[in-house]
Protein backbone atom coordinates (compact mmCIF):
# COMPACT_ATOMS: atom_id res chain seq x y z
CA UNK A 1 0.00 0.00 0.00
CA UNK A 2 1.48 3.36 -0.99
CA UNK A 3 1.86 6.08 1.60
CA UNK A 4 -0.41 9.08 1.30
CA UNK A 5 1.03 12.41 2.39
CA UNK A 6 -1.45 14.78 3.96
CA UNK A 7 -1.38 18.37 2.80
CA UNK A 8 -1.73 21.05 5.50
CA UNK A 9 -5.36 21.50 4.59
CA UNK A 10 -5.98 17.80 5.18
CA UNK A 11 -4.11 17.55 8.47
CA UNK A 12 -6.29 15.74 10.96
CA UNK A 13 -6.74 17.37 14.32
CA UNK A 14 -6.21 14.79 17.10
CA UNK A 15 -9.29 15.99 18.92
CA UNK A 16 -11.47 15.59 15.83
CA UNK A 17 -10.43 11.91 15.65
CA UNK A 18 -11.93 11.22 19.05
CA UNK A 19 -15.38 9.80 18.38
CA UNK A 20 -18.22 11.61 20.09
CA UNK A 21 -20.78 9.40 21.77
CA UNK A 22 -24.41 9.81 20.96
CA UNK A 23 -26.98 9.70 23.75
CA UNK A 24 -27.49 5.97 23.50
CA UNK A 25 -23.78 5.23 23.59
CA UNK A 26 -23.20 7.64 26.49
CA UNK A 27 -26.04 6.01 28.42
CA UNK A 28 -24.49 2.59 27.83
CA UNK A 29 -21.13 3.82 29.15
CA UNK A 30 -22.81 5.21 32.26
CA UNK A 31 -24.72 1.98 32.82
CA UNK A 32 -21.57 -0.10 32.48
CA UNK A 33 -19.75 2.11 35.00
CA UNK A 34 -22.65 1.90 37.47
CA UNK A 35 -22.48 -1.89 37.25
CA UNK A 36 -18.70 -1.84 37.77
CA UNK A 37 -19.00 0.46 40.79
CA UNK A 38 -21.72 -1.68 42.37
CA UNK A 39 -19.76 -4.87 41.71
CA UNK A 40 -16.59 -3.38 43.16
CA UNK A 41 -18.38 -2.39 46.35
CA UNK A 42 -19.91 -5.84 46.73
CA UNK A 43 -16.72 -7.76 45.91
CA UNK A 44 -14.83 -5.57 48.38
CA UNK A 45 -17.44 -6.22 51.07
CA UNK A 46 -18.13 -9.93 50.56
CA UNK A 47 -15.50 -11.38 48.25
CA UNK A 48 -16.16 -13.13 44.96
CA UNK A 49 -18.34 -16.14 45.71
CA UNK A 50 -20.94 -14.50 48.02
CA UNK A 51 -21.47 -11.59 45.63
CA UNK A 52 -24.32 -12.43 43.28
CA UNK A 53 -25.38 -10.83 40.01
CA UNK A 54 -28.79 -10.19 41.57
CA UNK A 55 -27.23 -8.22 44.45
CA UNK A 56 -24.89 -6.38 42.10
CA UNK A 57 -27.86 -5.38 39.94
CA UNK A 58 -29.73 -4.22 43.02
CA UNK A 59 -26.74 -2.15 44.13
CA UNK A 60 -26.58 -0.54 40.71
CA UNK A 61 -30.31 0.15 40.76
CA UNK A 62 -31.07 -1.89 37.67
CA UNK A 63 -32.27 -5.30 36.52
CA UNK A 64 -30.11 -8.40 36.17
CA UNK A 65 -30.86 -8.21 32.46
CA UNK A 66 -29.13 -4.84 32.30
CA UNK A 67 -26.06 -6.36 33.96
CA UNK A 68 -25.94 -9.24 31.48
CA UNK A 69 -26.35 -6.77 28.63
CA UNK A 70 -22.93 -5.40 29.59
CA UNK A 71 -21.12 -8.44 30.95
CA UNK A 72 -21.33 -12.09 29.97
CA UNK A 73 -21.13 -13.38 33.53
CA UNK A 74 -19.82 -12.60 37.01
CA UNK A 75 -16.32 -13.75 36.08
CA UNK A 76 -16.08 -11.20 33.26
CA UNK A 77 -17.43 -8.51 35.57
CA UNK A 78 -14.86 -9.39 38.22
CA UNK A 79 -12.04 -9.21 35.68
CA UNK A 80 -13.25 -5.80 34.51
CA UNK A 81 -13.25 -4.51 38.09
CA UNK A 82 -9.78 -5.96 38.67
CA UNK A 83 -8.35 -4.45 35.50
CA UNK A 84 -9.73 -1.00 36.29
CA UNK A 85 -8.54 -1.09 39.91
CA UNK A 86 -5.05 -2.39 39.10
CA UNK A 87 -4.51 0.37 36.55
CA UNK A 88 -5.45 3.01 39.13
CA UNK A 89 -3.37 1.36 41.85
CA UNK A 90 -0.33 1.22 39.56
CA UNK A 91 -0.50 4.99 39.13
CA UNK A 92 -0.55 5.41 42.91
CA UNK A 93 2.52 3.18 43.23
CA UNK A 94 4.36 5.06 40.49
CA UNK A 95 3.73 8.42 42.14
CA UNK A 96 4.90 7.14 45.51
CA UNK A 97 8.10 5.67 44.06
CA UNK A 98 8.88 8.81 42.06
CA UNK A 99 8.99 10.89 45.24
CA UNK A 100 11.96 8.93 46.65
CA UNK A 101 15.64 9.01 45.77
CA UNK A 102 17.04 5.66 46.93
CA UNK A 103 16.17 2.16 45.74
CA UNK A 104 14.94 0.85 49.09
CA UNK A 105 12.90 4.00 49.72
CA UNK A 106 11.32 3.81 46.24
CA UNK A 107 10.33 0.19 46.70
CA UNK A 108 8.93 0.62 50.20
CA UNK A 109 7.08 3.82 49.30
CA UNK A 110 5.43 2.10 46.34
CA UNK A 111 4.53 -1.10 48.17
CA UNK A 112 3.25 0.71 51.25
CA UNK A 113 1.12 2.93 49.01
CA UNK A 114 -0.25 -0.28 47.53
CA UNK A 115 -1.33 -1.50 50.95
CA UNK A 116 -2.91 1.86 51.74
CA UNK A 117 -4.77 1.78 48.45
CA UNK A 118 -6.22 -1.71 48.81
CA UNK A 119 -6.34 -2.76 52.45
CA UNK A 120 -9.91 -1.51 52.85
CA UNK A 121 -10.88 -3.89 50.05
CA UNK A 122 -9.31 -6.96 51.61
CA UNK A 123 -12.05 -9.42 50.54
CA UNK A 124 -11.47 -8.28 46.95
CA UNK A 125 -7.74 -8.98 47.27
CA UNK A 126 -8.48 -12.39 48.79
CA UNK A 127 -10.81 -13.14 45.91
CA UNK A 128 -8.07 -12.33 43.39
CA UNK A 129 -5.63 -14.68 45.12
CA UNK A 130 -8.17 -17.48 45.63
CA UNK A 131 -9.44 -17.38 42.05
CA UNK A 132 -5.90 -17.52 40.68
CA UNK A 133 -5.68 -21.15 41.81
CA UNK A 134 -8.89 -22.35 40.20
CA UNK A 135 -9.70 -20.16 37.20
CA UNK A 136 -9.28 -21.37 33.59
CA UNK A 137 -5.98 -20.73 31.83
CA UNK A 138 -7.43 -17.94 29.68
CA UNK A 139 -8.77 -16.15 32.76
CA UNK A 140 -5.42 -16.57 34.52
CA UNK A 141 -3.65 -14.97 31.57
CA UNK A 142 -6.03 -12.00 31.72
CA UNK A 143 -5.52 -11.69 35.48
CA UNK A 144 -1.76 -11.67 35.04
CA UNK A 145 -2.10 -8.96 32.42
CA UNK A 146 -4.17 -6.91 34.87
CA UNK A 147 -1.57 -7.08 37.66
CA UNK A 148 1.40 -6.61 35.34
CA UNK A 149 1.43 -2.79 35.81
CA UNK A 150 2.04 -3.32 39.54
CA UNK A 151 4.95 -5.66 38.93
CA UNK A 152 6.34 -3.19 36.39
CA UNK A 153 6.48 -0.46 39.03
CA UNK A 154 8.77 -2.72 41.09
CA UNK A 155 10.77 -3.66 38.00
CA UNK A 156 11.22 -0.02 36.99
CA UNK A 157 12.48 0.88 40.48
CA UNK A 158 15.00 -1.95 40.30
CA UNK A 159 16.13 -0.89 36.82
CA UNK A 160 16.81 2.58 38.13
CA UNK A 161 18.80 0.99 40.96
CA UNK A 162 20.97 -0.83 38.42
CA UNK A 163 21.53 2.32 36.36
CA UNK A 164 22.43 4.37 39.40
CA UNK A 165 24.81 1.76 40.76
CA UNK A 166 22.77 0.73 43.80
CA UNK A 167 22.25 -2.79 42.43
CA UNK A 168 24.82 -5.03 40.79
CA UNK A 169 24.94 -4.73 37.02
CA UNK A 170 24.24 -8.46 36.66
CA UNK A 171 21.22 -8.39 38.98
CA UNK A 172 18.31 -10.48 37.69
CA UNK A 173 15.71 -7.70 37.71
CA UNK A 174 12.88 -9.88 36.47
CA UNK A 175 13.39 -12.49 39.19
CA UNK A 176 13.81 -9.85 41.91
CA UNK A 177 10.63 -8.11 40.75
CA UNK A 178 8.64 -11.33 40.95
CA UNK A 179 10.01 -12.22 44.38
CA UNK A 180 9.25 -8.77 45.80
CA UNK A 181 5.73 -8.72 44.36
CA UNK A 182 5.00 -12.23 45.66
CA UNK A 183 6.22 -11.17 49.12
CA UNK A 184 4.02 -8.07 48.92
CA UNK A 185 1.00 -10.17 47.99
CA UNK A 186 1.63 -12.83 50.64
CA UNK A 187 1.41 -10.27 53.43
CA UNK A 188 -2.29 -9.79 52.78
CA UNK A 189 -2.79 -13.14 54.51
CA UNK A 190 -1.41 -11.60 57.68
CA UNK A 191 -3.80 -8.69 57.32
CA UNK A 192 -6.74 -11.03 56.64
CA UNK A 193 -6.14 -13.69 59.27
CA UNK A 194 -3.76 -12.23 61.87
CA UNK A 195 -5.04 -8.68 62.10
CA UNK A 196 -1.86 -7.04 60.81
CA UNK A 197 -1.95 -3.26 60.82
CA UNK A 198 -0.39 -0.93 58.28
CA UNK A 199 2.63 -0.68 60.56
CA UNK A 200 2.93 -4.47 60.65
CA UNK A 201 2.71 -4.65 56.87
CA UNK A 202 5.27 -1.88 56.40
CA UNK A 203 7.73 -3.49 58.80
CA UNK A 204 7.27 -6.91 57.23
CA UNK A 205 7.70 -5.82 53.62
CA UNK A 206 10.77 -3.79 54.61
CA UNK A 207 12.43 -6.90 56.06
CA UNK A 208 11.42 -8.98 53.04
CA UNK A 209 12.87 -6.45 50.60
CA UNK A 210 16.13 -6.39 52.56
CA UNK A 211 16.41 -10.19 52.46
CA UNK A 212 15.55 -10.42 48.76
CA UNK A 213 18.05 -7.75 47.81
CA UNK A 214 20.81 -9.09 50.07
CA UNK A 215 23.79 -9.96 47.92
CA UNK A 216 22.39 -7.98 44.97
CA UNK A 217 23.45 -4.56 46.23
CA UNK A 218 26.46 -2.92 44.65
CA UNK A 219 29.63 -2.87 46.75
CA UNK A 220 30.49 0.61 45.51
Amino acid sequence: MRDIALTPSKTIDAESETPRLNRRQAAKVRTRQKVLDAARALFAERGYEPATIRDIAKGAGMSTGAVFANFQDKAELFEAVLSEDMAKLAEILKAAAAAETSLRARLLAALTAGYHGSLEQLPLVQAVVARSWFQPVAAEIRTRAAIKPLVMVVSDALQVGVREGELRQDADVRLLSELIYEAYLSNYRGAAYDGWTMQDLTTRIGKQVDVILAGQLSRQ
